[in-house]
């Protein structure tokens, strides 16, 4: 979908810190950072892709930005308003404009619940239509996601995990939102299935005029969904770019390393990969400097000491680097 100029989320120098709690008096003895100084923009209508490998903050970042946690610092900007340290009525009025389908299908809906209910919950409570205004509405997000009518009188566990993302897809919907955090939506589900609700998801966006952000480890999967892309490492976003402008020249060694697991369909097509070194720093004391530094294999004094900042190195496309 084409983005407008209009920035609907901007997010600024964002931290995360989780407590670690000790001793006989549980007192904080520590920080697990999560996520750590991390910047960038979404536009009105286009899709935002968020990668790196698993706890490198891809998810706490789509939740904070949320506010389903409370940020460390830095500042949540959505659609001009600052929502970084809202609260009680405040909070609840802006959380209508956000919502999110989640990773899991199987955890996220509750067992004890008609779908029906499950959907219509949101609707009862932001809006003050009549039950048989809020069922219309719900037969038709079900329609919209594909399921059948008699879905509305049945229990999530009656479904399989790609209808019930679907499930979950119209709870999402059911407020009308602008902006939809997709954590992982289809790494839960059969490969059979990731594609179709993929292709509902752009469906959908192009319907009800969606933002998305778009959260994922696999990189096709991003760069078939997305607009743009973040990548992160170790709680830091070290590039964002358009996708065809980060996949055809990747500029900082960690994406390079990425792109080049991608699998190629061509068997007879050779591909140099790039296999990195160790494991990644354990986020309670990251490396001083780069992050990365710890697995560059074109490290440099200068990175071992100084944190790099994000700069444009070509139009659209910043990398957090000391080779640019």
């Amino acid at each position: 979908m084409m983005a407008s100029n209009d920035v609907l989320l901007k997010v600024e120098r964002l931290k995360t810190y989780y407590p670690i709690k000790g001793g006989f008096l549980r007192r904080t003895i520590g920080f697990v950072k999560a996520v750590d100084d991390v910047s960038f923009e979404i536009k009105s209508g286009e899709t935002l892709g968020l990668v790196g490998e698993s706890g490198c903050g891809k998810s706490t970042t789509g939740r904070t930005i949320l506010r389903l946690l409370n940020p460390t610092d830095g500042s949540i900007t959505f659609d001009g308003k600052d929502i970084t340290f809202l609260k009680g009525k405040e909070l609840r009025k802006m959380r209508k404009h956000f919502q999110m389908v989640f990773q899991d299908p199987y955890a996220s809906l509750n067992p004890m619940q008609m779908v029906g209910d499950i959907i219509s919950e949101p609707i009862r409570n932001y809006t003050g239509r009549s039950m048989k205004e809020v069922k219309e509405e719900v037969f038709d997000l079900l329609e919209k996601v594909g399921l059948p009518p008699d879905a509305y009188y049945q229990y999530a566990h009656q479904f399989s995990g790609g209808q019930r993302q679907r499930i979950g897809i119209a709870r999402a919907l059911a407020l009308k939102p602008k902006l939809v955090v997709a954590d992982e939506p289809v790494s839960a589900l059969d490969v059979s299935v990731q594609s179709q609700v993929l292709n509902l998801l752009k469906e959908l966006q192009k319907e009800f005029s969606l933002t998305y952000l778009f959260i994922a480890h696999d990189l096709s999967v991003v760069k078939h969904m997305s607009d743009r892309i973040g990548v992160m490492y170790l709680g830091n976003l070290v590039e964002i770019a358009d996708k065809n402008s980060l996949y055809a020249h990747p500029f900082h060694p960690y994406t390079q390393a990425l792109i080049s697991a991608i699998p190629t369909p061509d068997p007879h097509k050779k591909k140099e990969r790039i296999v990195l070194q160790g494991d990644v720093p354990n986020p309670i004391n990251p490396p001083k400097g780069c992050p990365f530094h710890t697995r560059c294999p074109v490290v440099k004094a200068e990175c071992k000491e100084v944190k790099p900042v994000l700069k444009e190195v070509r139009a659209g496309h910043q990398v957090a680097c000391h080779l640019y």
